[in-house]
């Protein structure tokens, strides 16, 4: 018996030192080494560059003259970061998402069922995701242009230029960061 308590005391002293202190001091290090010391991208807006929000966390758009983000299970708060762990039969869920479907379809009457992107009317797995894929946002320029009174064709290469490549052109996909969109627009003249 003693041939396997020590050992296996041993390895959770070990874990804990490692886990608690080394890799924790390591993440530390490298964090302090990136821009703004691991605390996020920030992004500055306007001519005094006051600081607008985190590049790296959803945030709400619900006017029509802005690209809409993703839905949140957690209304996006970064401190309460969580999906809403109901699955595809729940009834409540399904209600939820149909409530979506439609509100999407009134703002978006060019714009048929079956060609809405899940992402607009489903939330990501962390309730923050700053990120839509290029359709899911190229789905609403009809709209925003309307409203804007803006070409489609420009909304189309403002959403171009906004639209980021895979790491290496392999690993990931295409996304574009909603937040840093939608200051963009507002910056167009």
């Amino acid at each position: 018996m003693k041939n396997q308590i020590f050992p296996a005391i041993l390895l959770s002293l070990c874990c804990l030192v490692f886990f608690c202190g080394i890799y924790t001091a390591a993440v530390w290090t490298v964090a302090q080494a990136s821009s703004n010391q691991g605390k996020g991208e920030i992004i500055f807006y306007g001519s005094n560059s006051q600081q607008y929000g985190f590049a790296n966390i959803g945030q709400a758009f619900t006017a029509d003259k802005y690209f809409w983000s993703r839905p949140s299970a957690v209304n996006y708060n970064a401190a309460g970061s969580g999906g809403s762990n109901k699955g595809p039969g729940n009834p409540e869920y399904l209600l939820q998402v149909q409530a979506r479907i439609d509100t999407f379809l009134v703002h978006n009457p060019a714009v048929k069922r079956d060609q809405i992107p899940t992402e607009l009317v489903t939330a990501s797995g962390s309730g923050l995701d700053p990120h839509l894929s290029p359709g899911a946002a190229r789905i609403q320029v009809d709209r925003i242009a309307k409203i804007r009174g803006i070409s489609k064709e420009r909304l189309k290469n403002l959403l171009h230029k906004y639209t980021h490549k895979p790491l290496f052109d392999v690993f990931g996909v295409e996304t574009v960061n909603v937040l840093e969109l939608n200051i963009a627009l507002d910056q167009m003249k």
